[in-house]
């Protein structure tokens, strides 16, 4: 049986897709109890709801929207099939579809630069990021101290802590799915790589250092030994 409610990262935020195997009542409390027993993984974030055929009214989703920013969610976009959905959305401001990036434009050639070559350039930054601080950077990553909840790593290649990670790490930012994330403690609030998501179950034992990586579609955790990727 699929799962009633699948979330996927995009650009903007989460994408969440729900099923329309239930009334829609049920449907929108399945997700709020969704929400309300990850709250750390969803407060703060931008939403796009994907229901399918389903028509709903702007009531309807008025009262969703309401409900989620209780919960410090914001829905920003309702994709749907159909119209009397969209029509609702649109009255109440909302997107009904996801933006589309389009094809930068080149002046002038540019000389080939091996992908793997260009993201070998890393940033090393030897402190704690406390809560409300971010790093952003094209290339890897490497923390000598800890990421507190609240602060925030983003990097197109991997993310090395070599302290506690607790806080929000997005690597392999621009799709690289090949991309890693290793913490001498790995329990993030919220950990992505590339388009796939996961948030760190309850600590079991003592720490240990963990790699992170996507493997068959999931990102998945190990044991952080010196050979390595």
């Amino acid at each position: 049986m699929p799962d009633p409610i699948t979330i996927k990262g995009i650009r903007e935020g989460l994408l969440v897709t729900v099923s329309d195997g239930e009334t829609w009542p049920a449907t929108a409390q399945g997700l709020l109890t969704h929400i309300d027993q990850a709250t750390d993984f969803f407060k703060g974030a931008r939403v796009a709801l994907a229901i399918g055929p389903r028509a709903l009214s702007a009531a309807d989703l008025g009262r969703l929207r309401d409900d989620l920013s209780d919960r410090s969610v914001s829905l920003w976009a309702v994709l749907s099939d159909s119209t009397a959905t969209v029509k609702a959305a649109q009255a109440l401001g909302l997107n009904v579809a996801l933006p589309t990036s389009a094809p930068a434009r080149r002046e002038q050639p540019e000389a080939a630069v091996d992908p793997e070559v260009a993201r070998q350039e890393a940033v090393y930054v030897r402190r704690t990021l406390r809560s409300g601080q971010s790093v952003s950077h094209p290339g890897h990553v490497i923390v000598v101290g800890d990421v507190n909840a609240g602060a925030e790593i983003v990097a197109e290649g991997d993310i090395i802590v070599w302290g506690r990670l607790r806080g929000t790490v997005h690597a392999g930012a621009s799709g690289d799915a090949e991309a890693i994330v290793c913490a001498l403690d790995l329990s993030p609030t919220q950990l992505r790589i590339a388009n796939s998501i996961a948030i760190s179950p309850p600590r079991k034992g003592e720490p240990r250092p963990e790699l992170a990586r996507i493997k068959d579609g999931h990102i998945t955790a190990e044991r952080w030994s010196y050979k390595g990727k």
